[in-house]
């Protein structure tokens, strides 16, 4: 698993490329949780255009994070397409984040609401 983490004025969008388990859900979440207190970001991006697995300790690591940046007044977006794609609209993350194709689509759906 790689994670990526990088700042956008008070976007922090994290790059994941593999498989999210339980293992690596844990540290990602500690590590958004560090950058989003220290860092001061507003809102959050997850890319996941280059997971290839995820399973549900992912998507619960997803709510979480979701949680913390809605009650910091801010919003959540995913990237992804294909079989991540259906998974996320499947578990019902689509209803609670914008899902987009492009960064530049992510950016703009949590700036804009």
């Amino acid at each position: 698993m790689q994670v990526k983490l990088k700042k956008n004025q008070n976007i922090l969008i994290v790059t994941l490329q593999g498989e999210l388990d339980h293992h690596e859900a844990e540290k990602i979440r500690d590590g958004i949780e560090y950058a989003v207190t220290n860092g001061h970001m507003k809102h959050l991006i997850f890319d996941f255009s280059g997971l290839s697995f995820m399973d549900s300790s992912g998507i619960g690591m997803v709510i979480g994070r979701y949680k913390l940046i809605q009650s910091l007044g801010g919003r959540v977006a995913l990237i992804c397409n294909g079989r991540m794609r259906r998974l996320v609209e499947m578990s019902g993350l689509a209803r609670l984040v914008a899902v987009c194709e492009s960064l530049d689509d992510a950016c703009q759906a949590v700036k804009e609401g």
